[in-house]
């Protein structure tokens, strides 16, 4: 890894938005799924997974579900229950309720919340198959309420022998039956436009490659979707307390993701640069994924010298990290600070992958920056609100004249009228009764 002071580095990552090529491509995807259905989403399956299905056999059957458990190991079946508690925890904390506030006018003011009604949920089968990410997208789904959610996933994401039996444990022990053998492009289409084996949704979460996250792009406004993302980030803001191995390996955790996954060191001690960017190395060489893991280090990897911790989460603010690890003395104490960042995670013994496996928080964290503006996937992302007005005789005329002048200051006339004729008619009977 490359030491640069702060002034050295550009913070500015640019966003994947695809080739022309990659785009057009997408879109000619996107369009055949919409015309032909199922008769295009069978031939792009062959075509890129290999794998020449029928429409029937495209839904993944409760026999399969059956048997991924036969080949599982008890252990994983244990660990995934247990994860799954943690997060189901974690966000029912997050559920919000519809309220009334009824005003001393007579009217009535309030917000309706309910569920999306059906969610596709994106499990990717590429450079490895990630069962956590069924937890994270579904649990938070059927806390909110949502009572259709739909899983799809490439047909070959355990090789040869078709579907991740784990995935499928993970999606059985979620509570999700309804799983279809489709991947890229062509399922993120079929989730939003239908065909005759599926049905279309509201909303489309998960991660994918870049041809999932420009047919995600592409079908939003059809559909609503949880984000376009990027390759996965780490940042760790650690100072000569930290351990130099613990911190290296969290690097290394999120390089092993992808070559364009970013793993970024700040510290305010040159020592413990030097000793980390040793550490790296002498870890990076016995790592099963070391090809990938190098590649993203070699192109995305950085340590970054400030003067103090303080400079160092100024530098973590204008990163807005995905993945952000505050290892110094009193990691409390600077918390408040801490602006931009996706998940946080205090202390030398909060490493990150108790974030992406087992604590609860979810693991679909805004990247490329975004977490300057959005958060990771919650409760909320799987709900729609409905504002709620009943106003009263006596509300309407106290505030009509109010409302009218808004509305003719907008020259929308026809606004203004709608009120006025209820003021002329209602205040009159209203007198006539007085």
């Amino acid at each position: 890894m490359k030491l640069v002071s702060a002034q050295d580095f550009d913070l500015r990552r640019e966003v994947e938005y695809g080739s022309p090529e990659q785009n057009e491509a997408v879109k000619e995807i996107v369009q055949a799924i919409k015309m032909e259905g199922d008769t295009a989403l069978l031939r792009y399956t062959e075509k890129f997974d290999g794998m020449k299905l029928e429409a029937s056999g495209l839904r993944v059957t409760k026999e399969e579900l059956q048997a991924a458990y036969d080949v599982v190991e008890p252990s994983f079946v244990t660990a995934i229950q247990a994860a799954a508690a943690n997060i189901r925890a974690f966000h029912t904390r997050q559920k919000r309720n519809s309220w009334m506030d009824l005003q001393p006018d007579g009217s009535l003011l309030g917000q309706i919340i309910r569920p999306l009604k059906r969610v596709g949920v994106y499990v990717p089968g590429g450079k490895a198959a990630y069962p956590s990410s069924v937890l994270m997208n579904v649990i938070p789904a059927q806390v909110a309420g949502v009572p259709e959610i739909v899983m799809v996933t490439p047909p070959a994401t355990g090789g040869r022998a078709g579907i991740d039996p784990y995935i499928l444990v993970a999606a059985a022990e979620a509570g999700v039956h309804e799983i279809y053998r489709v991947g890229g492009a062509q399922a993120i289409a079929a989730l939003a436009y239908g065909t005759d084996t599926i049905r279309p949704v509201d909303k489309i979460c998960g991660p994918g490659n870049i041809y999932v996250a420009l047919a995600k792009r592409e079908v939003y406004g059809v559909v609503d979707i949880d984000s376009i993302a990027g390759p996965s980030e780490i940042a760790v803001l650690a100072d000569d307390s930290a351990n130099p191995a613990y911190v290296a390996a969290d690097l290394l955790s999120q390089a092993e993701h992808d070559e364009m996954a970013s793993a970024i060191l700040v510290t305010p001690s040159e020592a413990f640069a030097k000793a980390c960017q040793a550490e790296v190395e002498r870890q990076l060489a016995a790592l099963p994924r070391k090809a990938i893991a190098g590649a993203s280090i070699e192109r995305y990897g950085a340590i970054i010298l400030v003067d103090s911790v303080e400079a160092g989460i100024d530098v973590v603010n204008q990163l807005a990290p995905e993945h952000f690890e505050l290892i110094v003395e009193n990691p409390m104490g600077y918390l408040g600070r801490v602006e931009n960042a996706g998940a946080i995670f205090l202390g030398p013994y909060s490493s990150e992958p108790v974030g992406d496996y087992f604590a609860g928080p979810n693991h679909i964290i805004p990247t490329n920056g975004t977490a300057r503006f959005s958060s990771p996937v919650d409760v909320d992302d799987f709900i729609k609100k409905s504002s709620v007005i009943y106003y009263s005789k006596d509300a309407l005329l106290e505030n009509g004249a109010t409302i009218m002048e808004l509305a003719r200051r907008e020259g929308l006339e026809g606004h203004a009228r709608a009120i006025e004729v209820r003021l002329q008619q209602e205040g009159k009977a209203g007198n006539e009764h007085g």
